[in-house]
């Protein structure tokens, strides 16, 4: 057994001991009125089972393989079983294979928020007018990349120019593996193109930023009423019979952390307040969340990027129709379709990248 495998197989033993552990505090009797921890520990168990029942099923192959291994060695066994022995092994060493690589993608990610639901915030950068109508295009983007995973859009709050671009976007995404894929996209997004209001056809560069915040469940975060000031106001429009005649709009401001959340959207003062409250559990949660993944990936020095809205990670170049990821230097030459939500060939190779460079300091 390589160094490698060695390796994983320690960290797997300590992810069997661990559901061992749970079983054991799950079947305590001291233990099963606490309802809230029996929760706690039933989903933490929850995420080790998958890697646990592989792990398992790893271990059974391995002891078939030494199995196998052992009829070949034996100079009394005939020739007809060690030929079916040595077909068993191929089979089994293959399994061994696939086992392996399912664990390793398994245990590089255990650390990692999998969740499957996320806000997303794309707000206009450098540009004006331009960028705003870039933040647009994005947004439907991603819309359309979430239609084609069956995924589903939730829009929740919107600032719109006069020209239908967007100052400001925040809305949810929700389905099975919207995490692993969409947390790639968070950062500076840049387009070169001719804007709509050039007339010398001149090529402008813009920016849009993206955030993607995972929402958590409420046993991931829990924020004291105390610490949050809520603020109710008339939600600000374009005048005349828009105006909001009553105090809808909410800001939420969480003391300990200085985040705060504007949410005005809706003429509902209930569910402008839910909004805000959704928002503002995913911005705690990801700035504790960013504070341990820092720790993280100083000591292993890896992530392809992390998520500053900063850190220019993408070009969108439209007289050329290239795409270019600045994070793993990749270009690709379909802009158009690109645009038109077909994300999958670049997010892919994000989390090949990834992927390799977490196995590096597995």
């Amino acid at each position: 057994m390589v160094k490698e495998e060695n390796i994983l197989v320690t960290k797997l033993d300590g992810f069997e001991a661990r559901y061992s552990e749970i079983d054991k505090q799950l079947a305590d009797p001291a233990i099963a009125k606490e309802h809230a921890r029996i929760k706690l520990l039933s989903k933490e168990q929850g995420k080790l089972r998958t890697i646990v029942k592989k792990y398992h099923d790893y271990k059974e192959t391995i002891g078939g393989i030494e199995g196998a291994q052992q009829i070949l060695k034996d100079d009394t066994a005939d020739k007809e079983f060690k030929a079916l022995a040595q077909e068993e092994l191929q089979q089994l060493e293959d399994k061994r294979s696939v086992l392996l690589r399912e664990l390793e993608d398994a245990l590089m990610m255990s650390d990692e928020m999998d969740a499957d639901s996320v806000i997303m915030e794309i707000r206009a950068g450098t540009g004006g007018e331009e960028a705003a109508l870039f933040a647009r295009d994005l947004y439907n983007m991603y819309v359309k990349y979430a239609e084609d995973r069956k995924w589903k859009a939730e829009p929740l709050d919107f600032s719109v120019t006069d020209k239908n671009g967007l100052r400001e976007a925040i809305f949810s995404v929700k389905g099975p593996g919207v995490w692993a894929e969409l947390r790639y996209e968070g950062g500076c997004h840049r387009v070169q193109r001719v804007p709509q209001t050039e007339s010398q056809g001149r090529i402008h560069t813009s920016a849009a930023t993206v955030a993607v915040l995972p929402e958590p469940e409420e046993l991931d975060i829990e924020i004291s009423p105390s610490d949050v000031i809520e603020h109710v106001s008339r939600a600000s429009g374009p005048g005349g019979q828009k105006v909001n005649k009553v105090s809808s709009a909410i800001k939420l401001e969480h003391v300990p952390t200085g985040i705060t959340v504007s949410m005005q959207d809706d003429k509902s003062q209930h569910k402008n307040r839910a909004k805000a409250w959704r928002l503002l559990k995913s911005r705690i949660y990801e700035f504790y969340e960013s504070k341990k993944r820092a720790e993280r990936d100083s000591q292993r020095k890896t992530m392809i990027g992390s998520g500053d809205r900063s850190e220019k990670i993408r070009t969108y170049n439209f007289p050329q129709n290239r795409v270019t990821d600045h994070r793993i230097n990749l270009s690709i030459y379909n802009l158009d379709r690109i645009m038109a939500g077909e994300l999958g060939e670049v997010i892919t190779a994000l989390k090949n990248y990834d992927r390799q460079q977490r196995l590096k300091n597995l």
